[in-house]
């Protein structure tokens, strides 16, 4: 009997061992607008000594759809060199029941940069598993020891939208003796909170119940809704090169010593090109001059080689090549420029559509992207370094309005990058629309853009032009287009300035009634997106500042008249503002429209303001005006 009980009460363990992380015990708040729930996540980071950290991670994640899928996959960033360990995947159904398992073995070892890369020493483990078969739960556990320990992550939530978390733990351990700097920003909108507690030399963080951030109307990123922990060392070692990081001083001269000055070395090569470039005129004109000239001549190509990925390439290396990420490219303009004589400095930026600044009170190794300065007399100028199409010191959507670190022999300054104001975002257009009577219209159209808007409509020189058409209906989505074609497109380089003219017919533009018809004011225009008023749980980010100007002319058959017209309109508020003016001729009207939007985040509680100043310039937009045939 005693062995039948035994064998009873192993079979009744097993069972329960194997019921593990079931989608039922998952909280509903949890549920709510997530398309993943992070059940279980521990972080356990020992710094062992400068040149000597291990990371442990644990993470249990359940897909509740496949708008999930990427974010569950398995994947291990690493540098060549480190050392992975205990790797661990297994995969579980709705009731917690296990499907598979995996070690490293099953995983598949890629370049760790998503546009593909020519050289790299960064590197990804990724498991190729996917399910067709929802929800499910994947268990991922790892170890990985490594050399560099300038790198410690920042400690947050999630990164995504329609993520939520049931508890996730970050454990630092410090057995270096270095100074280890830590700093808690709290939610800006008490979102979450991180709970800290701390025991002789281990240090936990922990976040519990967290719901996700829905990717709804005009809601922040959940970088700057959510608390995050960041760290650093005041002594790091980088591939071999130890530096202090104590101050931002004491890191820009590392910086500048230990990765700029060994790959600022010119050549005969170099030295010529400049001189065959006869430079001459104002320190602006001849920046212009070798800036275009390297668009010219160079591409970009990723390349994640030299002390971490953090080394640029050597200039002649760019030189003879033709190609370079953004480090080797911005290493190569300053070459020239030093050749030149003039004074440039590297900057290292976060580039993101949502903006990140470095704070001037936690050094920190971080940032993605580098770009370049030249201090001159009437300001700086600006200079992306990757781009062959983009205008000469025009810096995108993606780097304005956020600060730098500017690498000096001395130290590091940071400075801010030039804002992205409604007035810099401008597009123009101008109209000429023929009314005809079978309820068409036909139309040539003057389109400019400068900021942002110049960023946008770059993409136009980087598509076939058989895609042209299709993309043109889908931006201009407000005319139902029987054909429309883009002519005269031209990037002009010096002003930051796209312009280019649309020949188009458009059907059931206008609608009969009586003995005439009515048509709606604008043809084309960007404020046709449809908003809820409702109940919010965070504030509102309008993210782009612009401001457009339009004038249509609207040309009448003959024998028509226009019988009536809307009145002029003015809205302001703190959102933007906007006007409409119509003027009427005899067999012509002339329509002017302002729009301007203002950038910023706004308390939840004036979303029904902000809709509410929507609704009216759309309806103002759509404001009907009525023709009729003469008797």
């Amino acid at each position: 009997m005693m062995k039948i009980l035994c064998i009873g009460a192993l079979s009744i363990a097993s069972f329960y061992h194997t019921q593990n992380f079931p989608v039922s015990a998952i909280p509903e708040n949890l549920k709510k607008n997530a398309s993943i729930v992070i059940r279980k996540e521990n972080n356990t980071v020992e710094i062992n000594k400068i040149d000597d950290i291990t990371y442990r991670k644990l993470s249990v994640v359940t897909v509740l759809n496949k708008d999930a899928i990427s974010y569950s996959i398995p994947r291990i960033s690493y540098e060549k060199g480190d050392d992975i360990s205990n790797v661990k995947v297994i995969v579980y159904d709705e009731k917690g029941n296990k499907i598979k398992s995996y070690s490293k073995s099953d995983f598949t070892d890629i370049a760790a940069n998503p546009q593909g890369t020519f050289y790299s020493d960064s590197r990804m483990l990724i498991l190729p598993f996917t399910s067709s078969t929802f929800p499910y739960t994947v268990e991922f556990s790892y170890e990985l020891n490594d050399e560099n320990t300038v790198f410690i992550p920042d400690f947050i939530p999630f990164y995504e939208y329609n993520v939520s978390l049931e508890e996730s733990n970050f454990n630092i351990i410090n057995k270096s003796g270095i100074n280890l700097r830590s700093k808690v920003y709290e939610s800006p909108f008490s979102y979450a909170s991180v709970a800290v507690s701390s025991s002789g030399e281990n240090k936990t963080y922990t976040y519990k119940n967290i719901q996700a951030i829905e990717n709804g109307q005009l809601v922040p990123s959940p970088q700057k809704v959510l608390p995050k922990v960041s760290f650093s060392l005041d002594k790091f070692n980088l591939e071999g090169k130890r530096g202090s990081i104590a101050s931002w001083k004491d890191f820009g001269a590392w910086y500048y010593q230990s990765l700029l000055i060994p790959v600022s070395v010119s050549t005969p090569q170099i030295k010529a090109e400049i001189a065959s470039l006869n430079l001459s005129g104002t320190t602006e004109e001849k920046v212009k001059s070798i800036y275009q000239y390297m668009q010219n001549k160079t591409r970009y190509i990723f390349v994640a080689l030299g002390i971490g990925g953090w080394q640029p390439m050597l200039p002649d290396e760019v030189q003879k090549k033709g190609y370079g990420d953004c480090k080797g490219l911005t290493n190569y303009m300053k070459t020239l420029l030093d050749e030149a004589g003039i004074k440039s400095y590297y900057c290292i930026i976060n580039s993101n559509s949502s903006e990140v600044s470095f704070d001037k009170d936690f050094p920190k190794m971080s940032g993605n992207h580098v770009i370049l300065t030249v201090p001159t007399e009437k300001g700086n100028i600006w200079l992306e370094n990757t781009s062959q199409q983009i205008a000469f010191n025009h810096l995108s959507f993606n780097t304005t309005d956020r600060n730098v670190l500017l690498v000096k022999p001395d130290g590091i300054d940071i400075m801010q990058t030039p804002s992205s104001s409604a007035e810099n975002n401008k597009e123009k257009q101008t109209l000429y629309v023929q009314l005809n009577s079978d309820r068409s219209i036909t139309g040539k159209g003057n389109f400019s853009y400068q900021g942002a808007q110049y960023d946008y409509n770059l993409m136009y020189l980087l598509i076939p032009e058989k895609d042209k058409t299709e993309l043109l209906k889908k931006a201009y989505s407000t005319l139902d287009f029987e054909n429309v074609e883009m002519k005269e497109f031209n990037n002009d380089k010096n002003s930051a300035t796209i312009n280019f003219e649309l020949n188009f017919k458009a059907l059931n533009y206008s609608k009969p009634i009586g003995n005439g018809y009515i048509f709606r004011a604008i043809p084309i225009y960007k404020e046709g997106s449809h908003f809820e008023d409702s109940i919010r749980d965070l504030p509102f980010e309008s993210r782009l500042a612009y401001k457009d100007e339009s004038e249509i002319i609207y040309e009448l058959p003959q024998d028509y008249f226009i019988e009536e017209i809307p009145k002029n309109i003015n809205i302001d508020s703190e959102f933007g503002s906007y006007n409409i003016v119509f003027e009427k001729y005899e067999r012509k009207l002339i329509v002017r429209r302002m729009i301007k939007v203002n950038k910023g985040v706004y308390p939840k509680e004036k979303f029904s303001d902000f809709i509410n100043f929507k609704k009216r310039v759309l309806n103002s937009d759509n404001s009907k005006i009525l023709v009729s045939r003469k008797a």
